[in-house]
Order: C-alpha cells, then sequence, then structure tokens
C-alpha cells in the first residue's frame, strides 16, 4: 500500500511539474501591462491645480501641480502655480527653486516677475518687492494685477 501510495504521490508530482511547462511561451508582459493613458493626464492635474488653487485649497494644488510638473516639466504655468502654491503655504525655500525653474523654461518674463515680487511681500522684504514690482510694472504700465501688488506694499 506504501508502495501505491507513493507512485500515486510520484505520479501527481510530474503531473504538477509537467503541466508548468508549456511549449507555447506566454508574454508575460503583454497580458499584465497596464495601457497607456488616453488623456494627458498632466493637464488633468494643471486643471484640478488651479481648481484647488482659486478655491484657497494650497496644499491640495500644491500636489496637482507638483504631478503636473513631474509629468510635464517643461510647462511654466504648472511651475507658476506650484510657486505660487508653495508661497501661501509659507515655503519660500520651494517657492524660489520653483521660480528658478521657471525662468529657465519661460524666461523674465512680466507676470513671473510679479509673482516673484509678491512672494517678497509675502516673506516681508520689502525692498526685493518694490524692485521686483516696478520691473513688472515698467513692462506692464497700467496691469491690475502688478497695480494690486503694490498697492499692498504700499500699505504694508
Amino acid at each position: 500500500m506504501r508502495a501505491s501510495i507513493f507512485i500515486a504521490c510520484a505520479f501527481l508530482g510530474a503531473a504538477f511539474i509537467g503541466a508548468g511547462c508549456t511549449t507555447n511561451p506566454v508574454d508575460a508582459l503583454a497580458t499584465t501591462s497596464i495601457t497607456p493613458p488616453t488623456r494627458d493626464v498632466s493637464a488633468d492635474d494643471l486643471a484640478q491645480g488651479k481648481a484647488q488653487f482659486r478655491d484657497g485649497n494650497y496644499g491640495l494644488a500644491e500636489k496637482h501641480f507638483r504631478q503636473a510638473v513631474e509629468l510635464s516639466p517643461d510647462s511654466a504655468e504648472a511651475w507658476m502655480g506650484l510657486a505660487a502654491c508653495y508661497d501661501e503655504l509659507g515655503r519660500f525655500d520651494f517657492a524660489d527653486r520653483a521660480y528658478g525653474q521657471l525662468v529657465k523654461i519661460a524666461g523674465r518674463r512680466p507676470r513671473i516677475v510679479n509673482n516673484m515680487g509678491y512672494s517678497q511681500l509675502l516673506r516681508g522684504d520689502k525692498a526685493k518687492a518694490r524692485t521686483l514690482l516696478a520691473e513688472a510694472e515698467r513692462s506692464l504700465p497700467g496691469d491690475k494685477l502688478v497695480a494690486a501688488n503694490i498697492a499692498l506694499l504700499n500699505k504694508s
């Protein structure tokens, strides 16, 4: 009886081993791979970042802008949003890095300089804020946003 149990176990073991070997190779990568997204995920994060920023949810906005930047590192709009979030969160060290990257990508545009001036205003550095906002005003005379930031500077 022991011999028949041993033979049965050996036969089952051989069957299991033989079942694992196939003559038709299966492409595991093709059967388990995730299909690429059909939409631009970075655009979704950018839109979500803007919506959260408008609602004053700066932490959530930062998360979405950061994801947008990771997916599209050359997106000036995403870098601008990320820098603005860091300003609102008081993370000026990160804001400086984001502004630096933004200037590398988009150049020293008046809107960027305006935001950099506002960032300095939030930090309490009125001299730097005045210099940057004056530069923005020279490039965008009569702009309401620049004028509002200058008015804030003059009130403080």
